[in-house]
């Protein structure tokens, strides 16, 4: 077995950390007991944070607003980066015009469509009318019928040659203590191997969420160096090996995806090595 250690003991040795929200500060029963705690820890000792989450459904306000729901005070919305930000900016800024397509459900694509994007659910796309789509989008996985939905947008992808953003690259999310549900991530990987193209993954591990929260550490007037951020997450293969791509120190926390009895087995398949291993953030 892995060698376990303290988080308080790791985390007060570094000036910034990177905090994954599922599995880290809640889980599928609500707040994880003890996070209050760890989060006042370190912001006594002046440690900058920031929460990234590959939860494209929900803004920053309205991620703010669930913590806050749950019991957890002191997470402000700019201290959160979510990978529905990074697929924002990149409808602002490669879009002009036309209509988005998207799985998922009316509120997620409210808030990414903030981009000044008329949006359509998949749903309600005219499949004989498709010369104003102009990029397509998997949101979220609820809000569409899985069968039906699903063909039309491997139809949709076939047919039109545009862009196709996956707003959140998460294969699954637990559900229950021995149960998971199939992410949105895993939903565009079956489509990209069912038609061959690769779309535009954006959330960890890729780098943009990284490369946002570093940028933002750095507009304040401090000066961060990535040997002084540490990345703290339950999943080796987001979390983990986006921090390990970064080039910043990674804590594996076993409090949600990964539990005690697979983590050996898990770092050995797979070859991702976090840093440090701890059983949650809590002591």
């Amino acid at each position: 077995m892995e060698k376990i250690e303290s988080f308080l003991s790791i985390v007060e040795n570094y000036k910034a950390v990177f905090l994954d929200s599922y599995g880290v500060l809640k889980n599928f029963r609500g707040l994880i007991e003890g996070v209050q705690e760890t989060l006042d820890f370190i912001q006594d000792r002046g440690i900058e944070f920031r929460i990234l989450t590959n939860d494209a459904s929900r803004s920053q306000e309205q991620q703010s607003e669930s913590f806050t729901r749950l019991g957890l005070q002191g997470i402000p919305p700019e201290k959160i980066v979510t990978s529905g930000m990074m697929a924002k900016q990149y409808l602002q800024l490669k879009i002009k015009g036309g209509k988005v397509a998207y799985l998922g459900t009316a509120n997620a694509a409210h808030y990414i469509m903030q981009a000044n994007l008329e949006s359509v659910a998949i749903a309600d796309l005219d499949k004989h009318d498709l010369d104003d789509i102009k990029a397509m989008v998997f949101l979220d996985d609820e809000g569409f019928d899985w069968n039906y939905d699903i063909n039309k947008t491997v139809n949709l992808i076939r047919k039109k040659n545009m862009p196709i953003i996956v707003a959140n690259s998460d294969n699954l999310y637990p559900v229950a203590k021995n149960d998971v549900s199939i992410a949105t991530g895993a939903i565009a990987k079956l489509v990209e191997s069912i038609i061959n193209k690769k779309f535009i993954h954006f959330g960890k591990p890729d780098t943009q969420m990284f490369n946002f929260a570093f940028d933002d550490l750095n507009s304040n007037g401090r000066a961060f160096n990535k040997e002084e951020i540490l990345m703290v997450g339950d999943t080796l293969h987001t979390d983990i090996l986006g921090g390990n791509k970064f080039g910043v120190k990674t804590v594996l926390v076993l409090s949600g995806n990964t539990t005690p009895g697979e983590v050996e087995m898990n770092i050995r398949s797979s070859g991702i090595i976090p840093d440090y291993i701890c059983e949650s953030i809590v002591g």
